[in-house]
């Protein structure tokens, strides 16, 4: 019981911090005038969330540095954790400031949020790589056997992990609530399984990001009062991605994180199909989207995907043995 009120405090801190701040970045952020701008080719549902305050990662982000602060030592795994959220988290913001700043709604160019991703990812996987307990060798699911990737864990942790999943999240990121939701309940499970693995930091970390979803689903479920916009959408990622590959479960993501898959791939599929065939898979995506075109309520298709995801890391669980 004792482990277990290691991670209930830095839910419970974080938790607090977003519903005080909240009440008063929001305000400071439409005075501001950091509205979201709709995408003109985005769902006609969502025209009227244009100017919606966005940048609210910002809240998430000093949620967890504060909630870390009170309740852990600062070892390596907690710096190595809290370089991805503020890391990614900062290239969210270059890319959120663009869009509501210089009004253009697709932020940074694309080549340049890449190279920025790639190279932070880089840097982070090296460090990981070269970290005692860490190493090449990830845990295959379903089994107690680890796979030594050698060198090539560089450019899969690097790319597939880090890359991928702060994209993943991103796109996840286009209903109120949805990523939030969906990764509040996976670091929930992350933070779990750090502890019974006795990762302490790892634990309290995950904790605080749990706890700071949690707290900002107050104001970003429908209708939303503020956005995370990219700078939370990569912040969490980057959490994500960190501590998976601290506790070498990266084979697992896929599983547990289900829904950032489905999401990336029906981007794929349809980008792909259309410039083969000039025909479209999807109404609309990502997948968030064909739904909500096919007439669903918004909130009804976050419920699913949190359901989704629910079910998924309880294939998690049994996924580690």
């Amino acid at each position: 019981m004792r482990d277990h009120q290691q991670i209930i405090f830095p839910i419970i801190i974080a938790f607090l911090i977003v519903i005080i701040i909240g009440p008063i970045v929001i305000p400071i952020l439409e005075k501001l005038k950091m509205g979201q701008s709709v995408r003109g080719d985005g769902p006609k549902t969502h025209f009227k969330k244009s100017g919606t305050p966005t940048m609210g990662g910002i809240i998430i982000a000093i949620a967890v540095f504060f909630s870390v602060l009170i309740t852990a030592q600062w070892e390596r795994e907690m710096l190595f954790i809290l370089a991805s959220i503020l890391g990614f988290g900062f290239i969210g913001l270059v890319d959120d400031f663009i869009k509501v700043v210089m009004r253009r709604s697709l932020g940074l160019r694309a080549t340049h949020k890449l190279a920025a991703q790639v190279l932070l990812a880089a840097v982070l996987t090296l460090y990981a790589y070269r970290l005692p307990g860490v190493g090449s060798a990830v845990l295959i699911p379903f089994t107690s056997q680890y796979w030594d990737l050698g060198v090539w864990y560089l450019p899969f942790t690097a790319i597939i992990i880090f890359v991928g999943t702060v994209n993943s999240v991103n796109f996840t990121d286009g209903l109120d609530g949805l990523a939030a939701g969906v990764t509040m309940i996976i670091m929930a499970f992350l933070s779990l399984v750090a502890l019974n693995a006795g990762q302490k930091e790892i634990a309290i970390i995950s904790a605080a990001v749990t706890g700071a979803a949690l707290g900002f689903l107050r104001y970003n479920s429908y209708p939303a009062q503020i956005f995370m916009g990219d700078t939370g959408s990569m912040a969490l990622g980057g959490a994500v991605a960190a501590v998976v590959v601290l506790l070498r479960l990266p084979l697992l993501l896929p599983i547990i994180g289900g829904v950032y898959v489905l999401e990336t791939l029906s981007i794929i599929i349809q980008v792909v199909s259309y410039r083969l065939t000039r025909k479209r898979v999807f109404l609309m995506a990502p997948l968030h989207h064909h739904y909500e075109v096919k007439g669903w309520e918004e909130t009804k298709v976050v419920m699913l995907f949190w359901i989704i995801t629910i079910v998924l890391v309880l294939v998690g669980v049994l996924a580690i043995r």
